[in-house]
C-alpha cells in the first residue's frame, strides 16, 4: 500500500510539474508574441515616415522640374517670337527688293520699247 501512495505521490507531483512548466511556455510564447507585435508596428511606423520623406522629396523634385520646363518654354517661346521677327523682317525687305527690281526692269523694257 506503501509503494502505491508513494506511486500516487510522485505521479502528482509529476503532473504539477508538468502543468506548471506547461505555463511557464505559455507565458514565453505570450511574451514572444508581444514582442513581435511590436516590431512590426515600429517597422510600419519607420515604412510610413519613411515613405512620407520619399512623397515630399518627390513633390518637390516635381515642382522643381515644371518650373524648370515653364521656364525653358517661356524662353524658346521669346527665341521663336525673335526669330519670326527676323524672319518677317528679312521677307518684307526681300519683297522691297524684288518689287524695286521689277519696277527697274518694267522702266528699262519701256525705255526700250520707245
Amino acid at each position: 500500500m506503501r509503494a502505491r501512495r508513494t506511486l500516487f505521490l510522485g505521479a502528482v507531483l509529476l503532473g504539477l510539474a508538468s502543468l506548471a512548466y506547461s505555463q511557464d511556455v505559455k507565458t514565453d510564447v505570450d511574451k514572444a508574441a508581444d514582442k513581435t507585435a511590436d516590431a512590426t508596428k515600429d517597422a510600419a511606423k519607420d515604412t510610413e515616415h519613411g515613405t512620407k520623406k520619399v512623397a515630399k522629396k518627390t513633390e518637390h523634385g516635381v515642382d522643381k522640374a515644371a518650373d524648370k520646363t515653364a521656364d525653358a518654354t517661356k524662353d524658346a517661346a521669346k527665341d521663336t517670337g525673335h526669330m519670326a521677327k527676323k524672319a518677317g523682317h528679312g521677307i518684307k525687305k526681300g519683297v522691297k527688293d524684288v518689287g524695286h527690281d521689277v519696277k527697274e526692269g518694267a522702266e528699262k523694257t519701256g525705255d526700250a520699247v520707245k
